[in-house]
Formats: structure tokens, sequence, C-alpha cells
């Protein structure tokens, strides 16, 4: 199991020098020792069921080698991320045949995989210039004043640097930092409150059987542009349904045209 993981196995540890035998079982603070775990760590994994009982002698309790194996593969699936609550769920379907751990490393893989390739960035003030494509005065109070960026001493953080792409598109069209990052809320908020409910929706389908793929780890790989594709499509036709009840309400007119606006403006 360890070695799925890409985990050399440390040496057991041994009795004393006077064997040569392999330790087969640990009281708990030698099995603390073996596997590097604090003794009230062990107690902690036993209590939430994710590390498996000792077999219990009089009065103490001794571990074995899967003991060993067990702590060290829960202290690699933590570093991956997984609360103890998920470790735990995990390997009862592990040790009852139920997931298969490479299968499941797999599709954690994919799972982990990013959609959108958009990272944050720290950045130069003359590297944000470039990037915003702008040099325009009170253009960094802007970004600061909508969070589209973060002032850290001398350099800047772009939590989104996509979104500071779009949002200094729209100010070509005339659209104000404010306003583009205020839009982008809405849509987060909304994408946010979707993208869960079709989470749930598609997690359900595995466990009840509705939703039998056959490879993961392909599935996954297939969701991701399809999904991005399906958002553009649904976005783009509900924003076509939007703008059609605007012009036929007539709120259209409402909208200042060239002229108007120039008037306004002197």
């Amino acid at each position: 199991m360890l070695l799925e993981l890409g985990i050399a196995a440390e040496p057991m540890a041994t009795t004393p020098p006077s064997s040569t035998q392999e330790r087969t079982e640990y009281t708990i603070d030698e099995l603390a020792a073996a596997a590097r775990v604090p003794s009230r760590t062990i107690r902690f994994y036993q209590s939430r069921g994710a590390l498996m009982p000792p077999e219990i002698r009089g009065r103490v309790a001794y571990y074995g080698p899967l003991h060993v194996d067990r702590l060290k593969l829960i202290a690699q699936l933590q570093d991956r991320g997984l609360r103890i609550d998920a470790i735990r769920d995990l390997l009862t379907s592990i040790d009852r045949g139920e997931v298969d751990l490479a299968e499941w490393l797999g599709v954690e893989q994919q799972v982990q995989a990013p959609w959108a390739n958009d990272q944050p960035r720290t950045v130069t003030e003359e590297e944000l210039y470039q990037l915003a494509g702008s040099r325009r005065p009170g253009l960094l109070a802007d970004l600061l004043r909508s969070h589209t960026i973060e002032r850290r001493g001398e350099v800047f953080i772009i939590e989104s640097p996509a979104l500071l792409a779009i949002a200094m598109k729209f100010e070509e069209f005339g659209v104000d930092v404010a306003t583009a990052m205020h839009a982008e809320s809405i849509v987060k908020k909304h994408i946010g409150r979707a993208a869960s409910e079709l989470v749930e929706l598609f997690v359900d389908g595995f466990g009840d059987g509705r939703i039998v793929p056959k490879d993961f780890g392909a599935s996954f790989q297939s969701l991701r542009p399809l999904g991005m594709e399906a958002v553009r499509v649904l976005f783009g036709r509900a924003m076509e349904h939007e703008l059609r009840k605007l012009y036929e309400s007539g709120a259209l007119a409402k909208i200042p045209g060239k002229a108007h606006r120039a008037r306004r403006k002197r």
C-alpha cells in the first residue's frame, strides 16, 4: 500500500542487538517510536476509527507491523490534505475491498488538477502595469479598492490574473474597475452555488450507482472541458434571455446614447 503512494517503507524497529528477528509486536510507546508518531496521536487515530485496535493481553495493548504501515499511510494522506474523518472513511472502504487505492489516487489527482489555469501571482509595480496594459492615473488605487490586487510591501499579489485581464478589457469599453469586479462577485456567488450543487449531484450519482464510469480518471478529464463548455452555453443563453427582456420592456431607451453622454460630459 505504501509503495502505491510512492512511499519508501522505512525499516521496522528491531529488537535489541542480541536478536536479529524483526519486531512483530509493539507496545504503544514502541509503536510511537517506530512510526515516529506521538502516543497521544495514535490514541486519537484509534478514537476516530482510522487506526485498527490493538490486541489486548492482560492490561497491555500490543500493536503489529500493520499498525506501523497504517500510521505511515495516514500521515501521507494527511499531507495530501485529507481530514482524519475522510481518511477513516477511505481506509474503511479500502479494507472492505470497496475501493482500490491506486484507482483512488488516480481520481484524487484528477480532482485536484486545476480547471481554470489561473493561479495567484506576485508582481512588481512595473509588472502589474504591463499585465494591466494601462498606466492611467489612479489605476493602482482602483485595483486595490476593488480587492483585485493586494499590496505586500514593495510587491503586489494578484489573486486572479485572468480576472484582472477581464476587468481591464471591460475598462476599455467604459466599464470602471469597481463595476467590473462587482459583476465578477455576482457571477462568483451564483457559480459557486451551482458548482456545489453539481458536485453533490455527481457524488450522489456515483454513490447510488446511477453513474458508473468505465474509468474514473478519464471521466474527470472529460468532465473538465464539458463543464466549461456547458457553463459558456448556459450563461450565453441566459444573457440572451435577459437582454431580450430588457429590449421588450423598453428599458433600453433609458440607457443614454453617445450624444447624450457627450453633452453630460460638458
